[in-house]
């Protein structure tokens, strides 16, 4: 098994592809142990000391890592981990207890407004946060203003702020008229 890395625009947090399906649908975020007790695999990368957030994507991992420990030295056994993962069979998630995303899916109670903005943050929001190993959640709108939470990557990345006041904001204010700001949320 041939495992690539590539880097984050968070020094901290680096995605690993293994060349094999993470995620058959949906994503995951993991911040401690404690919230990884649906996934023998976040449990798994977490026993890894000094990782502090686990983000599974369709066909990717993200490790956010602390800060007093180097990559040099956490990265043979996060490989390590990914690959025993996959030769144990288990699953990424267990099927009872899945916690999917799904913020950006169309509600009926959704008004006209929110279901563009859900639209947007899916099509042209998400492909890109993906490639730079994270994933972005619809919280709300209210009083103008678009609430999201920022996951994988995205989450405590430096230039996150940037990403959702230049690139987000800019983009709904233009499709979007109603839309006045975007604020990040914490989880």
């Amino acid at each position: 098994m041939f495992i690539q890395t590539e880097q984050t625009p968070n020094p901290q947090t680096l995605k690993f592809l293994p060349g094999k399906v993470v995620m058959d649908d949906g994503t995951a975020f993991f911040q401690n142990i404690e919230e990884s007790s649906n996934s023998p695999f976040a449990k798994r990368l977490f026993d890894v000391d000094g990782v502090e957030g686990v983000f599974f994507g369709s066909d990717f991992i993200t490790i956010t890592k602390s800060q007093s420990i180097d990559w040099q030295v956490m990265k043979p056994l996060i490989l390590g981990s990914i690959m025993d993962h996959y030769n144990s069979g288990e699953e990424t998630i267990s099927k009872d207890k899945k916690n999917d995303n799904k913020s950006l899916k169309s509600d009926e109670n959704d008004d006209d407004i929110v279901k563009q903005i859900k639209e947007l943050l899916d099509t042209r929001v998400r492909p890109a946060v993906a490639m730079d190993g994270g994933d972005i959640v619809y919280d709300s709108f209210k009083d103008g203003i678009v609430y999201l939470h920022m996951q994988g990557a995205c989450s405590g990345c430096p230039s996150s702020t940037a990403t959702l006041k230049m690139g987000i904001e800019n983009m709904l204010k233009h499709y979007v008229p109603e839309v006045q700001e975007v604020r990040p949320i914490d989880a």
